[in-house]
Parts: C-alpha cells; structure tokens; sequence
C-alpha cells in the first residue's frame, strides 16, 4: 500500500488532474474517491475502506485496479517520446530521397545519438546501413561499415541473451522440481554462456540481463541504470523484478525488516509478477516467500481471503509446469489453513490429473502427502489409506533416505489414526521434531505445514 501512495503524492498536478478525471468518465467513481483520499487525505485504510463502503476483498481488488490504471497513464507518458523517435526510423528513406545529402547525413547522426540514449540497436542498424551507403565515396564509408556491423553483432547478442534468460528460469522451474544435478548442470552452462556474452559487449542492457539474480551490490548498480534510462520502457517494467530481486535477497539472509521494504511493493503486483515476467526470473518462488512471511508473522489465515481479491483474474500458463504446480499447491495450502479441507483437496486433485508428473517423483510425493493430510482431517479413511499406499510405493522405488521426512510426515498421520489411544500427541511431537531437522529439496511444500498444538489436536480428535 505504500507503493501506491507514494505514487499519487508524487504525481504531478497535471497528471493527477488527468488520470482522476479519465477514471469519473468512465465511471470508475470509487476508484477516483480512492485516488483523491490517497492525494489528499491522511487516512487510515480501515477509514478508507468505511467512506467507501467496501469490505476488505474488494478494498484489495479497487486499489490494484488504481494501481495499473495509474502505472498504464505513466507508462504512455513515458513511451511518447520513444514512439516518435521509431517514426522518424520509419521515414528515414522519405530523408534520404528528398533532402540534400548534407542535411540528411546531419538528421540521422542526430537520430543516431538519440537511439544510443535509448539503447535501441535493431533502429540503430538502419540507420548505420544508411549512413554507410551515404558516404559511400568518403572516407567515413568504411567507419560507418564497421558500426554497422558491430550493431547487427550487438542486436543478435542482445536477442541471444533475451532467449537464453529465458530459457535459464525455465530449466530452473524444472529443477526446483526434480532436483536432478543433469538440470543443474545445465543451470551452469547457460549462466557461463551468458557471462561470455556479456563480457564481449561494454552494454548496461546485456549487464542488466546478466545481473538478473539477488546479489546487493549488483542490485544498487542495476539501480543506478535504471536512473540513468529512465525513458527505457523495458526498465520501466523491470524494476518490478529488481524489487522482487531485492526481497528475496533480503528473505534469503534473513534481514527480515529490509525485505519487508520490498514486499508491500512486490505484493500488490504479484498477480502480474507470476503471469508476466517468467522470462526474466524464477517467479514462482514469491508464493515460497508469501507462504513463509505469513507462517513467521502468524496471518496464514488471512491469506485465503487476500488470495481471493488478488488472484480474481490471475491466468496462469498451464504449460508452465513450475508456476502451475507452485501456483495450485499454495492456494491448497491457503485452503487447509482456514480449515477448508475438500477445496484443498479439489486444488491437489486437479492437479495431479491435470498434470502428468512422472518426470517429477518427489515433487509428486510431496503433493501427494498433503493431499493426503486433507483426506485424513476429512476422515475419509478409504481415500486417506489408498493414496498413503500409493506414497509407501513411490518411497520404495526412490529409496527411505531421500524421503525420510516425508516417511515422518505420514508417520505422524498413522499416530493419528491408529487404534492405539495413550500418547498420541507426545508421539507426534517427537516425529514431528525429527522431521524439522532433516535437509530437503527445493521444491518441498509439506515444510509449510505446521504440526503445531493445533493440527496435533484436530488429528487426535479423529479416533
């Protein structure tokens, strides 16, 4: 939230003016209310929330809507500039054909710093190919060849960089799931192709591509690019990954107060986070990070209704293995922790058959195990005692020490059910402490159940 109000005091009064009275002509009147209390008025959001007579859900959904309606009027501010320079690239012949040839060599050196301002190398080869056949019988021919051909060198690394970025998170989904050192071999090998490629060029673009991983020092220098390109539209989006970036590099050593900085930013756009920006990092793991500031802070129960506001028009690509699995598990989770067992069920059903993941055995034991977890507080036993043998299978084929805390996870289920009567919550706790302490993979969400008084208690009350 304090994104956003920062944003509406620091707008402009020319600016303010504008987006507010787009937002009453199309009748968005709530949301111009909320843009004018941000502006003007030191509210609190409860107070907010009371002048507008909306509940706390849609109170989440107005003011992402202000959000993006606010980021998409700055962000054609700032493209403006950019469009026009792309129409002069575009009637470059036009130059050529009816201007004398001093005037012309003058407009396109003077087109040829301002895409240099703009780091635009696809228009800055026009315009070095024109300038080369324009000094064709000087002595200048053979400068303007060699720019050009540095360019087109340029363009084609910059491309190559963009896929390979790409490509790195998607093979890092796949291993957060499997696990298998092949993919992190090839982890490895794309990160050392992208430092060679980067290293042949003096460019901020490829060091920003390069640097798209939570080191401190790296971040504050991305910053300081973003500083100088401000006009950059590509930028402009990617602060919202650096800001993420910071966040989970804050998360990781956990310098808790700093991180939450980052996360009040990074959370109101999460929903675009996960669904737009797979390309340039490892989105998926935000719901990690949500799910365990949550566990730490001691809201996850609140976090079933913030999900429900926030992901109202959230698609996510199916075809993205590693952000659907992360996606339908959180929410599964976010489910069990308001005690809504059959929807948790529904989110982990639907994903096993929706979803082959045979190529990811542990990753399937995991979802398997809380799904499980759910059939056993429901207290259907059949289904709870089918899909256990099913885990018990799987184990004996990857073997009991890659998955002893699983074996525990479904121990302290057994203690639960068993016919047995005396101790069960001490024989719990024990199991339950053992399983705490054991090293796991990357991908392996049973570690976001707690098996606190609560849980002990519920399953206890099942015999």
């Amino acid at each position: 939230m304090a994104k956003l109000k920062n944003i509406i005091k620091q707008l402009s009064s020319n600016d303010y003016e504008a987006i507010y009275n787009s937002l009453v002509e199309s009748n968005a009147e709530k949301s111009a209310l909320l843009l004018k209390y941000m502006r003007e008025k030191q509210l609190s959001d409860s107070k907010i929330m009371e002048d507008l007579d909306v509940n706390t859900n849609a109170y989440y959904t107005l003011r992402s809507r202000l959000n993006q309606k606010i980021e998409e009027y700055l962000l054609n501010q700032m493209e403006s500039p950019r469009t026009e320079l792309l129409k002069k690239v575009a009637n470059i012949n036009e130059i050529i054909f009816t201007k004398k040839q001093a005037i012309a060599i003058a407009t396109l050196k003077k087109l040829e710093r301002e895409l240099l301002d703009y780091d635009l190398s696809n228009e800055l080869t026009i315009v070095y190919k024109n300038l080369k056949k324009l000094h064709i019988n000087s002595s200048d021919f053979f400068t303007y060849s060699q720019l050009y051909n540095r360019h087109i060198a340029y363009m084609l690394a910059v491309d190559k960089a963009e896929d390979m970025l790409a490509e790195y998170f998607k093979k890092f989904g796949v291993f957060a799931l499997s696990g298998d050192e092949t993919d992190k071999w090839g982890l490895i090998l794309i990160n050392n192709e992208m430092t060679n490629i980067a290293n042949m060029y003096q460019s901020h673009r490829l060091k920003v591509y390069q640097n798209l991983k939570p080191i401190e020092d790296i971040l504050e220098e991305v910053s300081k690019t973003f500083d100088l390109y401000k006009a950059d539209s590509i930028y402009y989006h990617l602060k919202l990954v650096f800001e993420y970036l910071k966040l989970e590099y804050y998360n990781h050593y956990k310098i808790f107060k700093k991180a939450e900085k980052f996360y009040e930013d990074v959370n109101e756009s999460s929903s675009m986070l996960l669904a737009n920006y797979n390309l340039f990092t490892y989105t998926s793991q935000f719901l990690s990070t949500k799910m365990e500031r949550a566990l730490r802070m001691g809201i996850h129960a609140q976090l079933y209704d913030e999900n429900e506001a926030m992901f109202e028009n959230f698609e996510y690509d199916d075809e993205n293995t590693a952000l659907y699995v992360n996606y339908i598990v959180y929410r599964a989770i976010c489910c069990y922790y308001t005690d809504k067992y059959s929807e948790a069920a529904k989110w982990l059903n639907d994903l096993l058959n929706d979803l082959s993941m045979k190529r990811f055995p542990y990753a399937t034991i995991e979802i398997k195990s809380i799904l499980a977890l759910q059939y056993c507080l429901m207290k259907e036993m059949d289904l709870f005692n089918q899909l256990v043998n099913s885990i018990q299978r799987q184990i004996r084929i990857l073997g009991k020490e890659d998955c002893s805390h699983i074996i525990s996870f479904l121990k302290i289920m057994k203690i639960a059910t068993s016919e047995a009567k005396r101790e069960k919550p001490e024989k719990i706790k024990m199991v339950a402490d053992r399983m705490s302490d054991v090293d796991r993979r990357l991908f392996s969400p049973t570690k976001y159940i707690q098996v606190d008084e609560k849980l002990i208690g519920l399953l206890c009350g099942l015999d």
